[in-house]
């Protein structure tokens, strides 16, 4: 018989004294000279980092507000009639994020940009970055409804500061000048810094008609695209053709009860 034994490499004095300082535990670090061979303090930091990833991940997830979502295991891929595979699966590495670069999700309603987007900002948190998602009509109302500079400028903070802003479905309502110029202060404060993922309906020729009246169209789209991969999307609502299926479905049900209670 063969027994194989594991060997665990243990971590180095200046290791050792590193996590623990990251960690905060200045008691452990400051008697780490005479500690440091027993058995116990590599166990002891390695809870700690396990137990403070956790709870890290936990607010990540509860700051990123992705509520519920369909994972992209999900993803008819055979349903739309236009998109790169080999372009989505590049960007799901989150090369972007390091890049600070964008992602701009753009088709019609139905296509899968929102599931695509929070999929997206879910595979972030999980990579360590804060990510915060919401709608653009949540956000440009939240900021137009301020008032007083430093009311905006902390609102401001608040969509500007996290390592990933998604911004769901510019383009469904009708915005103002105001909203458009909003935009640009968030796109502007984030440019080259912080990624943004944005999924729209309209092709970028026409957002001169979703933000009516701005003048600042232009260059938000240009400082937008500067560095972003553009994902196109086409085909038929797939929502439309759940509700047909559905609607199949029940119309079936309906039919067979109805036969065997003649």
């Amino acid at each position: 018989m063969t027994t194989t034994r594991a060997t665990k490499i243990r971590s180095t004095p200046e290791t050792l004294r590193q996590r623990a300082k990251t960690l905060g535990l200045y008691g452990l670090l400051a008697r780490l000279d005479e500690l440091r061979e027993e058995l116990w303090v590599e166990g002891l930091l390695a809870m700690e980092e396990e137990e403070r990833g956790r709870r890290s991940l936990e607010r990540r997830v509860r700051s990123a507000k992705l509520g519920r979502f369909k994972p992209m295991a999900d993803f008819d891929w055979t349903w739309p009639k236009r998109l790169d595979h080999d372009l989505l699966h590049d960007v799901f590495r989150l090369d972007f994020l390091a890049e600070a670069a964008n992602v701009i999700l753009l088709g019609p309603n139905g296509v899968g940009k929102t599931m695509i987007a929070k999929n997206l900002a879910h595979q972030a948190v999980l990579k360590g970055a804060s990510v915060r998602f919401a709608t653009a009509s949540e956000i440009l109302n939240d900021l137009a409804s301020r008032e007083g500079g430093r009311a905006l400028t902390a609102r401001l903070n608040h969509y500007c500061r996290p390592g990933l802003l998604v911004i769901d479905e510019v383009g469904y309502l009708s915005a103002t000048a105001r909203h458009a110029d909003l935009l640009f202060e968030i796109v502007t404060r984030r440019y080259q810094e912080r990624s943004i993922v944005l999924t729209t309906n309209k092709p970028f020729a026409e957002w001169n008609e979703v933000f009516a009246g701005s003048h600042c169209v232009v260059t938000l789209v240009d400082r937008l695209i500067h560095k972003a991969e553009i994902v196109q999307i086409d085909g038929d609502s797939y929502r439309l053709k759940e509700a047909r299926e559905r609607t199949a479905a029940s119309s079936a049900r309906r039919a067979t009860r109805t036969r065997k209670g003649r």
